[in-house]
């Protein structure tokens, strides 16, 4: 994991790359082309043959894309990856700061006219490619499907996983992959549609109870899938992956080139979901005349709603990774002043303390192992050429998680190197205020992320600061460690129901200083009754997380009597659950960390 730069991504391999796209493009008689981070799936996670942008532009950030233009090769990123694409990609490439410049907006300004952009439909949602064209209808640019351009100069393109499927216990998914179906099945009759196109691995995974290894991080067998109104699917794969599954008769399984003529024979009307299905799913059903309904994947809000069992499950995983994480602080606070560790010490170390558990089958996402300036990157990455020795005085954040079984981690804390100054502590004690007020929220049902998000964010608001990510995401239950519907986020419309698990995560990052971050997982649960309140119906979260919050960075002069009071009680309901899994030198230590303020 922690070695140099690819090889296929190192920066001085752009421009000549860059250069052998652009003559393909003239040769194609195409003005530009458009390099999406997306494979097939729109998954964040991508297979090696899928990942175009970082072996294009170097840039291997997990979000992004690239507009390569004749004079200009644009590659557009968020709030995260600002600081990290400069050190990634060559002069050639322009970064440019999305979502607040708008990739059609980008393209008006840049092409000539008769500009003529082209684009792989496999990799374009419908819904991209209807705004775009929106955008472009009072102008003469033409946007125009063609065959990947970048695959055609992609000489050693790695061929597609192969791993093979493992069925998922039902005892600790709460329902059967048949009662997944039925479910889905009623929703696509009560809808009037005779089959829906499920293109997300984890929304297939989930529905049939399966997983795989086909993405690092990510438990999912790739495929696609018809599921029909009386719950029978065909699934579109390898079928080679499936033979350790054997047989089931509600389940028929074909080769990847099946899926086309499969979908030209489908009877309509058929669900796509605009937002998630490659855009040469609705070419092909338009093209056979098959009547398309656009709706949401109807696994997702299902998948997200998660039942009793998986609950159960996930708190047993935190559990197991919150006596890790301690053993981890533990060994931190022994080692890091030395002098001598490193940012890579620290990740081998965490990931080492988690597979000491004997259960762990992946790590949930690469462990974001940040000392000082380096942390102030959202989502850094450390490298063998980036990797940095902690000096005393900075701060650490680590942001890491857990694929086990049972259920899937993501956790970030930040922890002092010695003594730090007061501006730390007070950002520090800001972002927690923040993240206290979400975990002690209780409203109503009905309510989204976009409410809540601003509660996260007010205690920095009020000193004139900010981040530019959003407070929370949706997590599965060992699939996605990023997972919708559900978000905690100022554009999330979608209202919070019971079961569903996110992030509660603010931050603050100052470039070339430090970056803080304090994060837990959450459960949107039924709220107790309020005394003296109206008969509403009230929500709120149950936290799944479990590891002290560092003392030595809290100014508690900022923190009112609710906040001390809920810190106090979170850190000891730390010391109950964790206590017994520990030895005595972690279990020690844990006492101390977890001390009232």
């Amino acid at each position: 994991m922690f070695q140099s730069f690819n090889a296929s991504t190192q920066p001085e391999n752009g421009p000549p790359r860059l250069a052998r796209l652009r003559e393909e493009l003239a040769r194609r008689d195409l003005t530009g082309f458009l390099v999406p981070r997306a494979d097939a799936h729109q998954g964040e996670y991508v297979a090696k043959r899928d990942e175009r942008l970082a072996w294009l532009t170097g840039f291997t950030g997990s979000a992004g894309f690239g507009a390569i233009l004749p004079e200009i090769a644009g590659v557009f990123v968020d709030g995260r990856y600002r600081v990290q694409v400069k050190s990634q990609i060559a002069s050639e490439f322009t970064p440019v700061h999305w979502p607040e410049t708008q990739l059609e907006n980008w393209l008006i300004e840049q092409l000539p006219e008769g500009g003529v952009v082209g684009f792989d439909p496999w990799l374009h949602t419908s819904k991209e490619i209807a705004r775009l064209r929106a955008a472009f209808a009072s102008t003469d640019i033409t946007l125009t499907p063609i065959d990947n351009a970048v695959d055609a100069i992609w000489d050693d393109q790695p061929p597609r996983p192969s791993a093979p499927a493992t069925a998922y216990p039902a005892k600790l998914a709460g329902k059967t992959s048949g009662e997944k179906r039925a479910e889905i099945a009623k929703i696509l009759t009560a809808s009037g549609q005779k089959a829906a196109v499920l293109t997300l691995p984890d929304s297939i995974n989930w529905l049939l109870n399966i997983r795989g290894g086909d993405l690092l991080h990510l438990p999912v067998v790739q495929c696609f899938a018809v599921i029909d109104n009386d719950g029978l699917v065909t699934l579109f794969s390898d079928i080679s992956k499936f033979a350790p599954l054997g047989p089931d008769p509600s389940i028929t399984i074909k080769e990847w080139g099946a899926f086309d003529a499969h979908l030209a024979a489908l009877s309509g009307p058929v669900r796509v979901d605009p937002a998630t299905a490659p855009h040469q799913v609705s070419l092909i059903l338009r093209e056979a005349g098959i009547e398309i309904q656009a709706a949401d994947d109807p696994c997702i809000l299902p998948k997200a709603c998660k039942t009793l069992a998986e609950i159960a499950a996930t708190r047993a995983a935190h559990i197991r990774d919150g006596a890790a994480m301690v053993r981890f602080m533990h060994w931190f606070d022994q080692n890091a002043d030395a002098g001598t560790v490193t940012e890579i010490d620290c990740a081998k170390a965490l990931e080492g303390f988690r597979a000491d558990t004997g259960v762990l089958k992946d790590i949930a996402f690469d462990t974001i192992s940040g000392a000082g300036p380096n942390g102030a990157i959202v989502h850094y990455r450390v490298t063998e050429e980036t990797n940095a020795t902690l000096q005393p005085g900075q701060l650490y954040l680590v942001d890491s998680g857990g694929q086990y079984e049972d259920g899937t981690t993501d956790i970030t804390r930040v922890m002092p190197i010695g003594t730090v100054g007061a501006e730390e502590r007070t950002a520090f004690t800001q972002v927690l205020k923040g993240m206290i007020a979400v975990s002690r929220l209780v409203f109503p049902k009905g309510i989204s992320g976009a409410h809540i998000d601003a509660l996260a964010r007010a205690p920095l608001w009020m000193a004139g600061r900010d981040y530019d990510h959003g407070t929370g995401h949706g997590v599965g239950v060992y699939l996605s460690v990023h997972e919708g519907p559900q978000r905690i986020s100022r554009v999330s419309d979608v209202p919070l129901e019971p079961g569903m698990i996110l992030s509660n995560e603010p931050g603050y990052y100052r470039e070339g200083a430090f970056g803080i971050r304090i994060e837990n997982l959450i459960v949107v649960q039924d709220a107790a009754e309020i005394e003296g309140g109206d008969a509403r119906a009230m929500l709120s979260f149950e936290t799944l997380t479990y590891a002290p919050i560092d003392r030595r960075l809290i100014d508690a002069s900022l923190l009112n009597a609710g906040e001390i009071e809920w810190l106090n009680a979170y850190h000891a309901a730390t010391a109950e659950k964790l206590l017994p899994a520990l030895e005595e030198s972690a279990a020690h230590w844990l006492r101390q960390a977890t001390a009232p303020l």
